[in-house]
């Protein structure tokens, strides 16, 4: 394809999305109005399942659809990377060097390193009752865990993440996402209905399929970015290219 057909299918398609776009926004209510008919029904929808955070309802349960392909999304994206970036036949691994840190850099991440875990944790078990959730959770987790690279160096990084472990994680949390929404089905529902007993509101047990599948994020999210964060950590500080193709040799 030429540059100009590409030129003039990008500029049809712009087209056609801004007419759509723009009769969407037509339809939509006056800005700054007290009428809100998209937040009213999910506010209602929310309560009615006993999901304190209407976010979460929304992205668990209402669109939990949508969130199983944004979720499918990061985990492709770790396949993706996991096979571009693994070890090459003219590249050869070599042994991280010992670095040193600065005392007070020391300090801060061996303090910070635990409490970023414990929020991690919190903010994954309690998305359904107040901001958070498990893509958030997911994201603090896995930079509680980097907090080692800054306080010590590469080596105790990777003492600390067991990748072949998250991984298998990885790979567990987004096919459970799946598998709860397939119980919707065996229930005698629709896919990633809300089927179970939705518990007492404003506890942890609340909700129904909602705390489960925010778990399940919040494990994928944190595995797959400390795999991702592992390969192109491995690039820059373990991998070099070979003995042979540094001489020149062919």
């Amino acid at each position: 394809m030429t540059a100009r057909a590409r030129l003039v299918l990008f500029l049809v398609a712009a087209v056609v999305v801004a007419a759509f776009f723009t009769a969407a926004c037509a339809h939509l209510p006056t800005f700054g109005t007290p009428d809100h008919p998209y937040g009213d029904r999910a506010v209602a929808a929310a309560l009615a399942h006993r999901t304190a955070n209407v976010v979460s309802s929304v992205n668990f349960d209402i669109r939990a659809f949508d969130t199983l392909g944004e979720e499918s999304i990061l985990f492709g994206t770790v396949l993706g990377a996991t096979l571009l970036l693994r070890r090459a036949h003219d590249e050869r691994q070599r042994r991280a060097r010992a670095e040193s840190v600065m005392p007070t850099t020391r300090l801060f991440g061996t303090v910070l390193l635990p409490v970023a875990l414990v929020v991690g944790v919190y903010i994954v078990a309690h998305g359904q009752l107040s901001p958070g959730g498990g893509f958030q959770g997911g994201v603090i987790l896995a930079t509680a865990l980097h907090l080692a690279y800054v306080a010590a160096d590469y080596r105790a990084l990777k003492r600390l993440r067991p990748l072949t472990a998250l991984d298998v994680a990885d790979s567990l949390a987004a096919a459970s996402y799946s598998l709860i929404g397939l119980a919707g089905l065996v229930a005698g529902g629709a896919f990633l209905e809300n089927v179970l007993p939705l518990g007492t509101f404003n506890t942890l047990t609340s909700g129904g399929t909602v705390p489960l599948l925010n778990a399940a994020v919040g494990v994928e999210v944190a595995c797959g970015l400390i795999a991702l964060l592992a390969h192109f950590l491995s690039q820059a500080v373990e991998l070099t290219e070979s003995d042979r193709h540094e001489n020149g040799d062919d």
